[in-house]
């Protein structure tokens, strides 16, 4: 089944199309959110983000513990499937849309089973540039598509935007199922459905008990955690941000959205690569990190229009932490481990999808920073910065400070346990991971979109 052999650029063609799909949505989410919502706007959507991201770790162990089973092409259909149901709800009820987007919340790990997918079909020196690929191809779709969606939602009305955004999600679920082909080798898989499977490697709170077993996955994992957790959190409400406290417009959103993904683009894939070969692997992590605590603490501080945009293209250079440390990780598991070692990270990155927005918008909310009414695309920023009462900074500069944990927890983490270390302990990490076999995310993502729209 499928065309070809098991490529990257099948998961590259899967990643792009959702996020694509998402993207076009940018500016009647902004709309349909306040008018759903004219009260606690910022709240109430870190409430729904909250939700989803929880479900998405919760999830995230069984998904995972599938898909070294079963195969990946199953669950690539079920989480992209399920992640794009509630698109066509947004002009059909808005109040089942947020909804279907919480509860969806249970299959959005199409980012780790796309890692995992990758991990199949690449040998480990490849994966790096592999993981940068797809995390590229992530910012490529998110370049386009809100300026798109911007243009038809102000000439056609936001009807259109729902339905090319619905007709692109079916496009992506009948590429995966018929093009993608499998890229589990049958040798790895158990003799029997579920043969391979037990309640333990479901449950998500015991497989972080697990891994602080591990000497490298345990620093990793708190990284992820604590780097992540302000990430998601701007994610869900930093276009609202934007548009109410700093005065974009609906075509500055979108050219934001589209230089700030170019930007990304080139430095995962121009930048990683050169990166990781001058100064490891490790270093890199580091770096990606010391970016985004200048970021937060720019935008926290930040005023002025160009001062978003200056510590949007700084965002950009954040963006390479994340393909690092999925390749770090990848060194430590063994090929049929690879979907579990990559749910273990996207595991905690579903977490901080249910964390970071509820925190954001409790931080937002405790300083009274509201959507009274939805600015006009016309509003300058002089006339936004009238309100006394608005202190936008606290949540980014808490985030920064989060941050600056995640980079001295990040020293402490060993640099190619597996490619420079001994045996023994590369069969220790691998027998831990074997007792806790857990995958998911985001998106992501999403993604950026932890695998819901930015």
């Amino acid at each position: 089944q499928g065309i070809g052999r098991p490529s990257v650029y099948h998961a590259v063609v899967v990643i792009f199309l959702e996020f694509f799909a998402w993207g076009l949505l940018t500016t009647p989410m902004l709309t349909v959110l306040h008018e759903t919502f004219p009260h606690h706007t910022f709240l109430m959507n870190g409430l729904i983000q909250g939700v989803k991201g929880f479900l998405s770790f919760l999830s995230a162990p069984l998904i995972g513990a599938l898909s070294d089973a079963w195969g990946r092409k199953s669950f690539l259909l079920l989480t992209v499937f399920f992640t794009c149901v509630p698109i066509p709800l947004m002009r059909i009820s808005p109040w089942w849309y947020f909804a279907m987007i919480s509860v969806s919340g249970v299959f959005s790990v199409t980012f780790s089973v796309i890692f995992a997918y990758v991990a199949d079909v690449t040998q480990e020196h490849e994966r790096t540039t592999a993981y940068g690929l797809v995390s590229a191809t992530f910012a490529a779709s998110l370049v386009t598509s809100p300026a798109i969606g911007a243009y038809l939602s102000a000439s056609y009305g936001d009807s259109l935007v729902v339905l090319v955004a619905s007709l692109v999600a079916v496009v992506d679920i009948c590429f995966i199922l018929l093009a993608v082909p499998e890229s589990l080798p049958e040798k790895i898989r158990p003799a029997s459905w579920g043969s391979s499977i037990s309640w333990e490697q479901a449950d998500p709170f015991a497989s972080l008990k697990k891994v602080r077993k591990d000497p490298t996955v345990l620093p990793i994992c708190i990284t992820v955690l604590l780097s992540y957790l302000p990430e998601a959190g701007q994610y869900s409400s930093f276009f609202l941000y934007l548009r109410q406290i700093i005065g974009f417009g609906s075509a500055s959103i979108a050219a934001f959205i589209a230089v700030v993904g170019i930007l990304s683009i080139v430095a995962q894939t121009v930048f990683l690569s050169i990166l990781m070969r001058s100064i490891g692997n490790k270093n890199t992590v580091l770096l990606g990190l010391g970016f985004q605590i200048f970021q937060l603490a720019w935008y926290g501080f930040g005023s002025q229009s160009w001062m978003m945009w200056a510590a949007g293209a700084v965002a950009a250079m954040s963006s390479i932490t994340f393909p690092a440390i999925s390749a770090l990780v990848s060194r430590n598991a063994e090929a049929d481990q690879q979907g579990v070692v990559q749910g273990i990270i996207t595991g905690v990155r579903g977490l901080c999808n249910g964390l970071g927005p509820a925190l954001y918008g409790f931080i937002f909310f405790l300083f009274h920073v509201e959507l009274n009414e939805l600015l006009p695309d016309n509003t300058s920023e002089k006339e936004t910065e009238q309100n006394p009462t608005i202190i936008p900074g606290p949540p980014f500069l808490i985030g920064a400070c989060i941050v600056l944990l995640a980079f001295l927890v990040a020293l402490f983490i060993p640099e190619n346990s597996k490619a420079s270390s001994t045996k023994k302990h590369s069969n220790s990490i691998s027998s831990s991971l074997s007792n806790n076999q857990d995958q998911s995310n985001e998106e992501d993502i999403e993604p950026l979109l932890q695998d819901s729209s930015v």
